[in-house]
């Protein structure tokens, strides 16, 4: 599904489907759209990899041509084993530092597993089919409500109430948007996801790290 063919569906839940009067224009259904094209990703992440070079006596790397990142879940380092060779890291801001004992000499590749926003425009979609229904659900829940807050107190064709019945919808509808995505972020973390030996140990039940 396209963003047009998003753009529709979310129309037809508004009952917005008069071309000739249509209540939201198009580039305001896009950014509602993109809105919650956002808060799914924070859940439900599109998952990425790239391949980024060492610098000559440097750990670091640079972020910066990743985009949409959102976080980075695992490095490989050096490229070519079997099996594949994940080590520590840390990252702050646009910076990933490797947790290696010998400083590399540069040119060497690093491969990073890591997830990133999902994008939907007018020829693509990173979105599953199964939750292509959710980010409608939370498009149209933004729209009611942001047109409720405008039309408070304004006179308009659909009746003084008007307001209240997309205020009453809107707010049913995140909340169910928001319940389906606190389900996916539940889901998301019990899944074992951890490819690498992190930084520091897990926490352990019967074994004390110290300070």
């Amino acid at each position: 599904m396209d963003l047009n063919q998003m753009r529709t569906l979310v129309r037809r839940d508004l009952h917005d489907e008069d071309a000739s009067a249509y209540r939201w224009s198009d580039v305001e259904l896009e950014r509602h759209i993109q809105h919650a094209v956002r808060e799914l990703s924070v859940s439900s992440p599109l998952q990425a990899t790239g391949n980024l070079s060492t610098t000559a006596g440097s750990r670091d790397l640079s972020l910066d041509s990743l985009a949409d990142l959102i976080g980075v879940e695992a490095v490989e380092y050096p490229l070519g084993q079997y099996p594949p060779a994940y080590v520590r890291f840390s990252d702050w801001a646009d910076t990933l530092s490797l947790h290696v004992d010998a400083t590399p000499d540069g040119g060497e590749g690093v491969r990073l597993y890591y997830t990133k926003l999902h994008t939907l425009d007018v020829t693509s979609s990173s979105l599953p089919p199964h939750l292509e229904e959710l980010v409608a659900m939370g498009a149209g829940a933004y729209a009611a409500l942001e047109w409720a807050s405008f039309a408070t107190n304004r006179v308009n064709v659909g009746g003084a109430d008007t307001w209240r019945h997309y205020l009453s919808w809107g707010n049913e509808r995140l909340a169910g948007f928001q319940r389906s995505l606190a389900q996916l972020a539940a889901n998301n973390t019990v899944r074992p996801r951890r490819l690498y030996t992190p930084a520091a140990p897990l926490p352990s039940q019967s074994t004390d790290w110290g300070p």
